[in-house]
Parts: structure tokens; C-alpha cells; sequence
């Protein structure tokens, strides 16, 4: 007499890794729907955008036209426009779900720059010691004590005044954050057990740096994100305001450099004014919020409240 068993199919080392990456996603995300503080953050940022990607279908392209605005100069908020005028009779709703667009993606740009440097040069740091990381560390210490914003100004004026010159300035002046912290998470994973196995086994430094520190920080790197791209758009609006910005493109920056030029303060019109502003405090404090949330998530020690 026999007997058949209906064997389980065996899980390959790449499906099991996926399925706990999966696994480990669907914890975050239960974790992270319990504050409060971070759904409400990502609410806004979707919404953000979402305006940023339709900005061409609610408000179209001749929006940013000078010879054909539809409007007086500095007209008040009415039916027609909800926010107004700027000086050249153009509508302000128009112009900052444009400016939308600009800003995001200067913050994003510009975050992405700074944490890729700050990354690579924290892991290099951590790993490789003696004069090495004591010459980086330097460099480092160096960048911190310099005001971000005067070096962001000064190479923004160095440089041609372009989107990608204003990226530049910032991304690379605010790296040092992110690799002292990175530096410090490498040099807490490096002391690990794991990693003298693996050197006892042969493995390189790109192979320890790749595959066991950089996993191990990505958590880190992915918080720090969040909060960098807040930092991104405030000095990405104060370089446009200060007249450093590209004049040929539409940011939030510099709707605040048009109406100084345009002496919306000494006039009173407020509405020239004000949406730009909040527009930018209300960008920078979601993704604030929304880094702490991150912050509280992958670190409960940290006790961020809900």
C-alpha cells in the first residue's frame, strides 16, 4: 500500500526576501496610520502633489504669460480671481499651483543630492578609519560651522541663475547632517557580530558597506529624507526671494520677490503676499510632520507623540 503526500512547494531565497519585505512594509504602515499628526501630513502632501502633476489642466499653460494676463495689476481677490492679481494683472491661484511644481521639485532634487552625498560620505567615514575618516570628519565639522544659507548664496551667485544651479547650491551645503548621523548608525552596525563574520569570510569593504551597513541605515537615510526636503524648499524660497533664483520660471520664492518689488507691503496688498508664505509654511511643516511620524516609527524610543 502507498501513500502520496502533496509536498509544499520550496520558497526561493529571493521570494523569501520579498515576501519580508512586504511583511516588514505592512508593519511600517500600520504603525505609521496610528499617529495622527503623520496622516495628516501625507493627506497634504498628496494633495500637494496632485496639484503639482494637474497644474497644466486646472489653471493651463498661458497662466504665466506677461503680454496676455486676463486681469488688472494688483487687483484684490474677487469671483474671478480668488487670490487676486500680481503686478502684470496675472492671476495668483494660477501662479502658485505653478510655483507648486517648481518648489517640490527643488526640494526633492536638492534633498536627494544632499543625502546621497551625506550618505556615501557617512558609510566611507564609518568604515574605513585612521586618516581617512579623521580628513572627512574635518571637512564635515567644517560645513557645519559655515551658515548653510550664505554658502547656498554664494554659490548661487557664482553660478548662471538656473533650476539646476539652485539644486546645486543647496544640495551641496547641507550634506553634513545626514553624514554624521549616517557615520554614527555605521559605526553602531560595524560592532556588530555579523560583520567580523563576514570579514572573516572574505568579504570586501564594497561588500560590507553594500550589503550589511548600507540596509542597516537606509531607515535613518529615509527619515533624514523628509526632513532635508522641508529644509530644501524654505532655502529654495529664500534664495528666489533675495533675487538669486531663475527669473524665468515660476516658484513660490519668487511670487514673495515680485511682491517686494512690487511694494506689496508699503501698499497693503496682503494677497500678493500671503498665499506664497503659507503655501511654503504649510509644505515644510508636512513633511516635518511626516519625518517625525518616520522618526517615531523606526525608532520608538524616540517617544514622538501622536
Amino acid at each position: 500500500m502507498t501513500t502520496t503526500t502533496d509536498a509544499a512547494p520550496a520558497i526561493g531565497p529571493r521570494a523569501l526576501t520579498w515576501a519580508r519585505r512586504r511583511q516588514a512594509a505592512a508593519r511600517f504602515w500600520q504603525q505609521y496610520r496610528g499617529h495622527r499628526a503623520g496622516l495628516v501630513g501625507l493627506a497634504v502632501l498628496a494633495l500637494i502633489a496632485l496639484t503639482a502633476l494637474a497644474a497644466p489642466l486646472l489653471v493651463g499653460v498661458d497662466s504665466q504669460s506677461v503680454t496676455a494676463a486676463p486681469g488688472g495689476p494688483l487687483e484684490a481677490p474677487s469671483s474671478e480671481f480668488p487670490l487676486g492679481t500680481d503686478q502684470f494683472g496675472r492671476s495668483l491661484l494660477a501662479l502658485l499651483v505653478w510655483g507648486t511644481r517648481v518648489s517640490l521639485t527643488v526640494g526633492l532634487l536638492a534633498a536627494f543630492l544632499s543625502v546621497a552625498i551625506g550618505t556615501l560620505v557617512g558609510i566611507t567615514a564609518g568604515h574605513f578609519k585612521g586618516w581617512y575618516s579623521t580628513v572627512i570628519m574635518r571637512i564635515t565639522d567644517w560645513f557645519l560651522v559655515m551658515p548653510t544659507l550664505v554658502l547656498a548664496i554664494a554659490l548661487a551667485t557664482v553660478l548662471s541663475r538656473s533650476l539646476w544651479t539652485t539644486v546645486l547650491a543647496i544640495g551641496v551645503t547641507t550634506w553634513p547632517t545626514t553624514a554624521r548621523l549616517v557615520r554614527a548608525q555605521t559605526l553602531s552596525v560595524e560592532s556588530r557580530p555579523y560583520i567580523e563574520r563576514s570579514k572573516a569570510l572574505g568579504g570586501g569593504h564594497g561588500h560590507i558597506m553594500s550589503r550589511h551597513v548600507l540596509p542597516n541605515v537606509m531607515p535613518l537615510v529615509l527619515a533624514q529624507t523628509t526632513l532635508v526636503i522641508s529644509t530644501a524648499i524654505l532655502t529654495e524660497a529664500t534664495l528666489a526671494f533675495l533675487g538669486l533664483g531663475d527669473p524665468t520660471i515660476v516658484s513660490w520664492g519668487g511670487l514673495l520677490q515680485d511682491a517686494r518689488e512690487a511694494g506689496a507691503v508699503s501698499s497693503g496688498n496682503w494677497w500678493y503676499l500671503a498665499p506664497p508664505g503659507l503655501a511654503i509654511a504649510v509644505v515644510a511643516l508636512a513633511f516635518t510632520l511626516c519625518g517625525r511620524t518616520i522618526e517615531s516609527v523606526l525608532n520608538p524610543k524616540l517617544g514622538v507623540s501622536r
